[in-house]
């Protein structure tokens, strides 16, 4: 079972890969000009092979101007059409379920880090402040792995 997990984000999402041995490992969305480089993504998917893939389900949020919304809503859509042209079986969790499973709901991003480094002490690309989005996607698949295929 080699799964694919997505924190999407406009232009700061990121992909944790769960191969079927070994270690996970976390890239950012690749992104150009300010948005996600869909041809780009599909080729990294289409070579990660996922059986399956968990993205966290987004929403608008209070507050957030309406380009940004869109923007995020665009991102969103770009990866839902690529794991769909790659033929890969989407689950969609939404944020607060598996945040609550770690005990992050309400916490900030850097409290999410920071248990992604701890549970994944040998996983590259969490050191940074800005890897969060690796680190929320890590453990978004961690999330799912427990729930549905351990």
């Amino acid at each position: 079972m080699r799964l694919l997990a997505i924190d999407p984000g406009a232009i700061s999402g990121a992909l944790a890969m769960f191969p079927e041995d070994g270690p996970p490992y976390v890239w950012d969305i690749p992104v150009v000009d300010g948005q996600i480089d869909a041809a780009a993504l599909h080729r990294r998917v289409k070579e990660f092979e996922p059986n399956a893939a968990v993205v966290e389900w987004v929403a608008s949020m209070p507050k957030q101007g309406v380009a940004s919304t869109f923007k995020f809503g665009v991102a969103f859509g770009i990866i839902q059409g690529v794991l769909a042209a790659n033929e890969v079986p989407v689950h969609l969790v939404k944020p607060a379920v598996w945040k609550k499973a770690f005990h992050l709901a309400g916490k900030d991003k850097e409290a999410a880090r920071a248990l992604a480094i701890r549970l994944y002490p040998g996983v590259q690309g969490l050191d940074r402040k800005k890897d969060a989005g690796r680190a929320e996607a890590l453990l978004l698949g961690r999330h799912y792995w427990q729930e549905h295929i351990r």
